[in-house]
């Protein structure tokens, strides 16, 4: 092999360790971050949030079809605000905690759209029924931080959250939005 080969090559393994390095040193800020779901009670909305979560997240703007997303939350976080509401989520009817303490999210495939715009397509997995969901992403920067934002619907009954008495969707529609601020530190510019 000659110098000049030795040394492009050289180049090209650097610069794939330094963007490898980089993608892991992407972080999300639970502390500025917020996964909130509303959902209507008898006609009335209702907002709750998810108090702990994580993302594991190789995200690269220029090259969105080669990122990866997972989430985890911790499910028996989650509150309405009023400590009656709160005690009634983890039981069986609801989200079932004793049996499945975490949801999670999969990408399966991450589309560039332009001007900060993504789409998300993946695997949401809560209470042990997994469906396909598209999540609109967007994406702004400030300093050393990137904020995702977006909201996507769930249908709740698809994951067998309110059961038995809890399905009538006229008591608690069976629509929920999703809505989330994720901040990040570690992705590129864009």
């Amino acid at each position: 092999m000659t110098a000049s080969r030795l040394l492009v090559s050289a180049l090209v393994v650097a610069s794939a360790l330094t963007s490898t390095l980089a993608l892991a040193q992407q972080k999300l800020v639970p502390a500025q971050s917020e996964i909130v779901f509303v959902s209507k009670q008898m006609g009335v909305p209702v907002e709750g949030r998810f108090k702990k979560f994580d993302a594991q997240i190789a995200f690269d703007p220029a090259k969105p079809d080669t990122s990866k997303i997972a989430f985890t939350v911790d499910i028996a976080s989650a509150t309405l605000g009023a400590p009656e509401s709160d005690a009634e989520l983890p039981k069986a009817t609801w989200f079932n905690t004793a049996k499945f303490p975490q949801a999670t999210f999969q990408s399966t495939s991450i589309k560039g759209l332009g001007g900060g715009k993504f789409e998300v397509s993946g695997k949401l997995a809560i209470k042990g029924a997994s469906r396909d969901v598209v999540v609109p992403v967007v994406l702004t920067q400030s300093g050393a931080t990137t904020t995702a934002t977006g909201t996507f619907p769930i249908k709740r009954l698809a994951f067998k959250i309110g059961e038995n008495e809890w399905s009538d969707t006229s008591m608690v529609a069976d629509d929920v939005q999703v809505k989330f601020k994720l901040a990040l530190t570690g992705v590129g510019k864009f």
